[in-house]
């Protein structure tokens, strides 16, 4: 999975970087270990002049394999914004894989009741 991390008014310093990596590592999990995927962060203050109220915001924009996955977060902390966006991409990516795994399953089972009319035993 490639990863891009992009800063608005705010300055990307290693531990930012690591944080966003460490916690990064769940989704590339989840896609597969895919490649092709790619992965872009935005982090930034929503304003510059505020003292209080939600100033940091986290989006996380995941393409790939025919996913297409966004979500963003504003919150009073950038560490904090940063996991509540994880945690809907993650929500997000597994809700998709529980569909494909019931469709599986339904299938599956239509097959097997076809095959129980056809030849009886």
């Amino acid at each position: 999975m490639n990863t891009n991390i992009k800063t608005t008014t705010v300055s990307l310093t290693p531990a930012i970087s690591d944080y966003a990596n460490k916690r990064l590592e769940k989704i590339a999990v989840l896609l597969d270990s895919d490649p092709a995927a790619q992965c872009d962060i935005e982090l930034g203050k929503t304003t510059d002049h505020h003292k209080k109220g939600n100033i940091f915001r986290a989006e996380i924009h995941v393409v790939g394999a025919g996913k297409n996955y966004y979500a963003s977060s504003e919150q009073n902390d950038l560490y904090a914004a940063i996991d509540i966006v994880r945690d809907e991409i993650i929500r997000e990516l597994t809700a998709g894989k529980a569909k494909r795994v019931s469709l599986l399953r339904r299938s599956g089972a239509r097959v097997k009741n076809m095959i129980k009319g056809l030849w009886p035993w």
